[in-house]
């Protein structure tokens, strides 16, 4: 019966959800988990676990999803094909007023959890009855000594354990009537990305993850009877930092036999999703990220969490003013974040991120032109990548930059500001103009400006030593302008040699 309805309800889903179009104004990126050894080469620990969806609905409705699980991919996968078929088959339309959207949103999520619990529920009943054949207490019987009864006792509670184990978290965006709503459960991250018209990036985080470090969470909690105070300093519950989950049988049926949350009177790790919105998207353009909490953490070890909503944000935005496609974009940001990560460990300043999870971006652009691959953000030049390898010693949040001098064409050069130029489904502009890759912080007084060529350049670093002059008072270049040079020549030579004009005499 259990395996009838499990068979039956993925089956719906899939026929329910396969021929709804993808949006083509978003790209995803990933990255596997990676465990490093003493070498500093990595190895993938477990397959993927990660999950994201990027759906165009009717009228006007876009559906976005990251999804982080954790012990197995079974729940974010089955959290993106439900999502999908409650949100995505005629719940929603434009007549739909806020508080209508965020209802639907929240009915969505109580289907999903009652839904996989369905799923799993005569083998939760099954391990319950076989729990009682456990292994003796007298730690001297091993497995081998047990009668064979006994060893297919345990052997079948342990796939039952692999079957029923497992969660995740998500972050969930729609676009309804050019109105943005964010649904979050756990630590994922949404950011949106406002360029105003000279060219600076405002970044918004929408929310908070719910974590063991946030003070709301850290209060209902108490509120339950859990002792909030401890569960700050353990920093995690079954493993997890994570204080609201999709699944995980054993925070929600079994939370008692946990110590961390035996004191509480009620079920403490919930499934119910915070909603953030409307927001209005009338007039605006920049880009909209999820983020799985693979990818902020990867981040943060390798650059401290001060500044990652800012970093993260620069990255995108030098990509996105190089690359030609939002797949490509998001991508190469995933790789960057990883390079960014491994130099951290392999350096030593950060010997305990010997590993990271699963990582996944999504862009999605808002009225945000792509680079048509030849046009750099500043009107009619040309961009050409100048590697400057550039470590900061007193500061792990500084990254080094890739910078891109920009020459102009052959024509007049106009600098000018970007064009917000609505974007039909798929059908990016030829020619349009990204804005330019500056980013503005809201908590911080500085500004930064950065492109990269999405070459892994980006990361190499200087040593922590300022270098020495030489006899004749020189540094040795730290600069590399060969790059430059070559690409400047091929344009601009014309069949002739750059010697004697551009370049070092």
């Amino acid at each position: 019966m259990a395996a009838h309805r499990r068979t039956l309800m993925q089956s719906q889903h899939q026929s329910w959800t396969d021929d709804l179009p993808l949006c083509q104004m978003c790209g995803v990126g990933t990255a596997p988990n990676c465990v490093y050894g003493p070498d500093g080469k990595g190895t993938q620990s477990h397959p993927m676990e990660d999950g994201h969806l990027r759906l165009r609905g009717e009228d006007g409705c876009f559906l976005y999803g990251v999804f982080n699980g954790y012990d197995g991919s079974r729940v974010a996968n089955f959290a993106a094909q439900c999502l999908t078929a409650e949100l995505l088959l005629g719940q929603l339309n434009s007549s739909h007023t806020d508080g209508d959207v965020r209802r639907i949103l929240t009915q969505a999520f109580d289907v999903v959890e009652k839904s996989y619990f369905e799923t799993i529920d005569d083998a939760l009943a099954e391990k319950a009855h076989l729990s009682p054949y456990t292994l003796p207490h007298n730690e001297n019987v091993g497995f081998h000594q047990l009668t064979p009864q006994s060893q297919k006792v345990q052997e079948r509670l342990k796939e039952l354990e692999q079957e029923v184990s497992g969660g995740a978290t998500a972050v969930v965006a729609l676009i309804l009537n050019n109105k943005l709503y964010v649904a979050n459960v756990g630590t994922n991250r949404v950011l949106l990305c406002k360029s105003s018209s000279d060219g600076q990036n405002q970044v918004q985080q929408i929310g908070r993850p719910h974590s063991t470090d946030n003070e709301e969470e850290l209060q209902r909690l108490a509120a339950l009877g859990v002792d909030s105070a401890r569960v700050r300093q353990v920093g995690q519950i079954a493993g997890q930092s994570s204080t609201r989950r999709l699944g995980d049988y054993r925070v929600k049926f079994n939370y008692n036999e946990i110590e961390l949350l035996s004191s509480a009177k009620t079920k403490p790790i919930i499934s119910e999703p915070e909603i953030h919105g409307s927001h209005s998207l009338d007039g605006l353009t920049g880009f909209l990220l999820l983020m799985s909490e693979g990818l902020i953490n990867a981040l943060e070890s390798a650059h401290g969490p001060e500044q990652v909503n800012q970093e993260i944000v620069a990255m995108v935005a030098a990509e996105l003013a190089q690359q030609t496609s939002l797949e490509a974009a998001a991508q190469s940001v995933v790789e960057r974040v990883k390079r960014l990560h491994h130099d951290a460990y392999v350096s030593g300043r950060q010997r305990e991120a010997y590993r990271h999870e699963d990582m996944t971006i999504l862009i999605r652009t808002l009225n945000y032109p792509l680079a048509d691959g030849a046009l750099t953000p500043t009107q009619g030049g040309r961009i050409y990548p100048v590697s400057v390898p550039y470590s900061n010693s007193q500061s792990t949040s500084k990254t080094s930059v890739t910078l891109s001098l920009v020459m102009p064409s052959q024509g007049t050069l106009t600098n000018g500001t970007s064009t917000a130029s609505t974007l039909e489904e798929g059908t990016p502009t030829p020619g349009s103009q990204s804005p330019t890759a500056t980013l503005q912080s809201t908590n911080t007084q500085t500004q930064s400006s950065s492109s990269s060529s999405g070459d892994g350049s980006l990361f190499r670093q200087r040593g922590s030593q300022a270098a020495q002059p030489d006899e004749t008072g020189r540094v040795p270049p730290y600069v590399d302008f060969s790059q430059f040079y070559r690409l400047w020549g091929n344009e601009h030579s014309d069949g002739q040699s750059t010697q004697g004009g551009l370049g070092p005499q």
